[in-house]
């Protein structure tokens, strides 16, 4: 499934991740438990909270560029399905929670967002260069890893997360 899933990707010109970070899940492993500290008035979570469903982490920092380029379409993404077949967050990297939610405010970005300023989501995720972005699956398997900025609400990224998720975009 996981080599069907990468041959698919590569295909559709979505070349995954292959980094590594200090205590990262790779590829076909279940993401750890992790608090995570809201953003913008949500509130604190823990990673597991998010199990039952497909997941769509997305890792952003508000100095990073190519992070502002797609958070627009996360945005038209997580609006689109509404959470019925997945929830999307986003998880900000930087080291003051101003910042990140002034980021926010920004990119008029309303789904869920955590600040990770204790780096253990992004050494968990594997993020050592930004944006990053996750397909998880409801067990909280890692699916795939993407790098850079991509349009996520276009047809390729729908192909992709249709076909990771088994749903219907």
């Amino acid at each position: 499934m996981k080599s069907l899933i990468l041959i698919l990707l590569l295909s559709l010109g979505m070349a995954p991740s292959f980094g590594a970070t200090p205590g990262e899940v790779a590829i076909g492993q279940v993401l750890r438990e992790a608090p995570m500290q809201g953003l913008a008035g949500g509130p604190s979570r823990l990673l597991s909270h998010y199990r039952g469903k497909p997941l769509i982490i997305n890792v952003w920092a508000s100095w990073c560029g190519p992070c502002q380029l797609e958070m627009g379409s996360l945005e038209r993404l997580a609006r689109r399905d509404g959470g019925r077949q997945f929830n999307v967050i986003g998880i900000s990297t930087d080291d003051y929670v101003d910042r990140a939610e002034l980021f926010l405010k920004r990119t008029n970005t309303t789904f869920s967002n955590y600040i990770d300023q204790r780096l253990v989501l992004e050494h968990m995720l594997g993020a050592e260069r930004l944006p990053l972005t996750l397909l998880v699956d409801a067990n909280g398997k890692v699916l795939a890893k993407f790098t850079g900025a991509k349009e996520w609400d276009g047809p390729q990224a729908a192909a992709a997360i249709s076909k990771a998720f088994g749903v219907k975009l």
